[in-house]
């Protein structure tokens, strides 16, 4: 074949596989498939440097190399050498995609080794049987194919298949059929286009050599070599595809399970303010019953005291004054049953001293009503910023919640406090010794802990974020951290209602 033919082939024969080497070093990355990126790794080196020695054969042939004519034994070996070690990459490739698992993959690499120890004996013993001047070259190139070459090209087809029927059971089909091909291709690369190698006296290379393929089949070996590539080429590019839909898929997951989250989080927000609605109620005709019960009997009685000393006060003056100091007994706890029932409400601690007075306070009233001790830690500097409205009302509710918690479930002896200022943060710890639970048990389906989501709502509302570490025997501890700074004004609504509902 004339050599601008040749040269032509050689162009596309390197051209194909150093492509594909460029693409799978570009591509390789984005696989979620360890075992199948790891792989990849040698198939670069294969495609970069078998390209390179299919290149340099078309300046060889065109006598273009530097010095080709005076230093004709240093080129050779140094083509021998790219060609044994691309095919050697091609090996670690197949024996890599053929390991189930990180141990073996290790290993496998000894399969390399052990190749490339038999091609270095064969040519060490070789070098002493043919003359460096004559035969030599053609039978360490013949040497190679036969010890390297088919064998790395066999073991990559093995490997293809393998990862063939991976992507079959991803559900990829497409990328399983160009792996499928893939395989093929280097089948017929390595058993046909390596075993038709250049004549030498290297059995049996004197018969089954390129001038036999020629002769058969009408077109020298080189094109076979040049196509089949060119098919590896297309074929692995095409189930490098994989991965871009493998991102795709993982995308469409986390979007997929990011909307069921929201879903979620929206479906028990909305039961918790219906909770909370409920819970308005429930504490509005708490607070009409109470009022009903004492405030509406004291001054009904209040009244009727009065119309009585009306008539008596001109009859007898003691008796009326004895009935006006009773009276102005009554009146005084009416009163202070008013002011407690305002406080419970909204204590005005929290308004006029803010939050750490208002801590303090209610700390104050708990412990005139159970038998736990409390130990505070309220340290905001004098540098720290103001609290808003929101952040304080919400802290307050926190506390609340998480203290009546303790008080009705946790069997403690031992609380403590701790308001704090880290930074721009301000945080809130709960903490008590009490006989503790299970977080993810009160989370299960159809046991939600309304009051832990509460208190978790309304630290996300403010930007914050809320923890909660308990364990069987080991006490509990809520952390709520939120901004000094409201995140965003559009959450004051949502805030206000569930503070309101506290």
């Amino acid at each position: 074949m004339p050599t601008a033919g040749l040269v032509l082939i050689f162009f596309f024969y390197g051209l194909a596989f150093f492509s594909m080497g460029l693409i799978v070093a570009i591509e390789r990355d984005r696989g979620s498939d360890p075992r199948l990126r790891h792989a990849l790794y040698p198939l670069i080196g294969f495609g970069v440097i078998h390209g390179a020695h299919e290149w340099y054969e078309i300046f060889e042939k065109l006598n273009l190399l530097p010095g080709q004519d005076i230093a004709a034994l240093a080129w050779e070996s140094l083509r021998i050498a790219i060609l044994a070690y691309s095919f050697f990459f091609l090996t670690a490739f197949g024996a890599s995609l053929l390991s189930p698992n990180e141990k073996i993959r290790r290993l496998s690499y000894l399969v390399t080794l052990f190749q490339a120890a038999i091609w270095g004996y064969g040519l060490l013993t070789m070098a002493r049987q043919y003359d460096i001047h004559g035969d030599l070259w053609d039978v360490a190139d013949v040497w190679t194919r036969y010890v390297v070459a088919i064998p790395g090209a066999l073991l990559a087809c093995l490997g293809l298949i393998n990862q063939q029927r991976a992507f079959r059971l991803a559900g990829l089909e497409q990328f399983s059929r160009d792996s499928l091909w893939a395989a093929v291709a280097f089948a017929w690369y390595g058993l046909i286009g390596q075993t038709f190698t250049r004549l030498s006296p290297l059995p049996p290379s004197t018969v089954i050599n390129q001038d036999l393929f020629l002769e058969i089949f009408g077109f020298p070996v080189q094109l076979l070599r040049a196509s089949a590539a060119i098919a590896v080429a297309v074929f692995v590019t095409r189930f490098l595809r994989a991965f871009e839909v493998e991102t795709q898929r993982h995308i469409a997951d986390l979007q997929a399970a990011r909307l069921h989250e929201a879903q979620r989080k929206e479906a028990l927000r909305g039961e918790l303010l219906r909770r909370v609605v409920s819970a308005q109620e429930a504490e509005r005709q708490r607070i009409a019953r109470e009022l009903h019960d004492e405030m509406g009997q004291a001054l009904t009685a209040i009244g009727l005291g009065l119309r009585g000393i009306s008539s008596t006060i001109r009859q007898d003056i003691e008796k009326a004054a004895g009935n006006l100091r009773q009276l102005e007994g009554m009146a005084v706890r009416s009163l202070d049953e008013l002011r407690r029932l305002i406080s419970d409400l909204r204590p005005s601690h929290l308004d006029d001293l803010g939050l750490a007075a208002a801590l303090r306070w209610y700390i104050g009233e708990l412990q005139e009503r159970v038998i736990i001790d409390f130990d505070m830690d309220i340290n905001l500097s004098d540098g720290a910023p103001e609290l808003s409205s929101t952040a304080s009302t919400a802290l307050f509710r926190v506390a609340q919640e998480a203290l009546t918690n303790t008080i009705k479930h946790a069997m403690a002896d031992h609380v403590w406090v701790r308001l704090l200022y880290e930074g721009s943060y301000i945080r809130l710890e709960i903490e008590d010794n009490g006989v503790g639970f299970r977080p993810e048990q009160s989370m299960k389906p159809g046991q939600t802990a309304w009051g832990l989501l509460g208190m978790e709502e309304r630290a996300s509302l403010l930007g914050g974020d809320f923890t909660l570490k308990s364990a069987p025997g080991d006490g509990t501890r809520v952390t709520v951290r939120v901004p000094c700074h409201d995140s965003t004004e559009s959450k004051e609504e949502d805030e206000d209602t569930i503070a309101a509902g506290g």
